[in-house]
């Protein structure tokens, strides 16, 4: 051990004749901790909503489509080009289309999806979701979402009528399932029916809009989209999952960085009261600068004296914290004391996930902030004046 690490360790632990300076090295450690544990269960929190989100948005849409403005006209060339193309698992056609839906006076407007059951399952989670009834249409059926279903006051086996341009008199079809995704636009604005009485209602003439993929990762789809660019051209367009929903990732992206500068200022609150307890300690410590001073200590020496000892101060402030965070959030993920409204958010419990890198960035921020705050504190002590420190000593 140094002796400056000693000596600023001394200062730090031993009795002082101002207790007052005591306390708020205590509530510095305090700030600091209260700081990194708000910050770690909050981000925590954040990301665990974030990662519930997105595994909805993937159930329920696949990680890639190839469409045409112009329709695409199904054709196994099609599905086996997409398929030998590397990282692709599977392939489904799909037909999109704007409908209304009628069920006694109740009418609004959905998006009708046409496909084939058997494929649609291998590209998504649609066959997990369905809480009622069976992913099978039969002769008219069709499966809605829950929300839907308590909108239009459905249930399975009943009738409702579908209208689209080519059928202004609309269709009969029978409530075969129902399904819960979780996203309210989904469970509210999502139909699906088989693809020939798509095509039909449609008038589409055999053609659809375009091919569902699924990839091995769904976070590293870009590589696969480039690929596949070189073999679709025009008029083909391809969109990632991601590339759906920018704006809602992009949301939730800024909002889990805005959360971080807001919460980094508690740390730092507590950074100025790091730098009023060194100043504190400055006063009191005069004698002893000017000793250390007058037997040949350089200002680095002292400077280095009064920095280790507010950084012994961040540090401790941040184990604690980060002690305390990840606590917090182990027992709000084993226990769940915490319980959200599941007709607002369909989860019952805060959903949390702690990421090693969010804590490392954590942890490293309150050090830096701890740090800093030390800077001005130990500069003044390094450049104290022997002769003025021991004058009237």
């Amino acid at each position: 051990m140094s002796w400056q690490l000693f000596v600023a360790f001394r200062y730090l632990t031993a009795k002082r004749r101002e207790k007052f300076i005591s306390i708020i090295s205590l509530i510095s450690i305090a700030g600091v901790a209260v700081g990194v544990a708000s910050l770690i269960i909050v981000i925590a929190v954040m990301s665990g909503f974030d990662n519930d989100l997105k595994e909805k948005i993937i159930g329920t849409n696949s990680h890639i489509v190839i469409e045409s403005d112009y329709g695409v006209k199904p054709s196994q060339e099609i599905i086996e080009k997409v398929l030998n193309t590397k990282h692709v698992i599977s392939a489904s056609y799909f037909l999109n289309g704007q409908v209304l839906v009628r069920s006694h006076e109740n009418v609004t407007g959905v998006i009708m999806k046409g496909i084939e059951p058997e494929d649609e399952v291998r590209v998504n989670k649609l066959g997990q979701y369905i809480v009622e009834g069976e992913l099978k249409f039969g002769a008219n059926g069709i499966i809605i979402g829950s929300e839907l279903a308590n909108r239009l006051k459905l249930k399975l086996g009943d009738s409702l009528t579908v209208i689209s341009p080519a059928f202004t008199e609309g269709k009969a079809f029978k409530v075969s399932g129902i399904f819960t995704s979780g996203m309210y636009e989904y469970d509210m604005n999502l139909v699906y029916v088989d693809m020939r009485k798509a095509q039909e209602l449609l008038a589409t003439k055999g053609m659809v809009s375009g091919l569902a993929i699924k990839v091995d990762d769904a976070f590293n789809v870009i590589v696969t989209k480039r690929v596949l660019h070189k073999e679709f051209t025009f008029p083909y367009v391809i969109r990632t999952w991601m590339d759906l929903n920018r704006n809602l990732l992009a949301a939730l992206k800024l909002e889990k960085t805005v959360m971080f500068i807001i919460l980094t200022l508690i740390v730092m609150v507590a950074c100025f009261n790091i730098a009023s307890a060194l100043i504190m300690t400055v006063l009191e410590k005069t004698k002893d600068i000017g000793i250390l001073k007058a037997i040949g200590s350089a200002n680095f020496n002292i400077m280095a004296i009064f920095a280790l000892q507010g950084g012994m101060i961040g540090f401790l402030g941040t184990l604690f914290g980060t002690a305390l965070g990840l606590g917090l959030c182990w027992c709000l993920k084993t226990y769940r004391f915490i319980t959200l409204p599941k007709d607002i958010y369909y989860i019952d419990r805060l959903p949390v996930n702690v990421e090693i890198r969010d804590i490392t960035v954590i942890v490293l921020s309150s050090l830096v902030l701890s740090l800093l705050a030390t800077l001005y504190p130990s500069y003044k002590a390094s450049r104290l004046d022997p002769v003025e420190a021991l004058r009237y000593e």
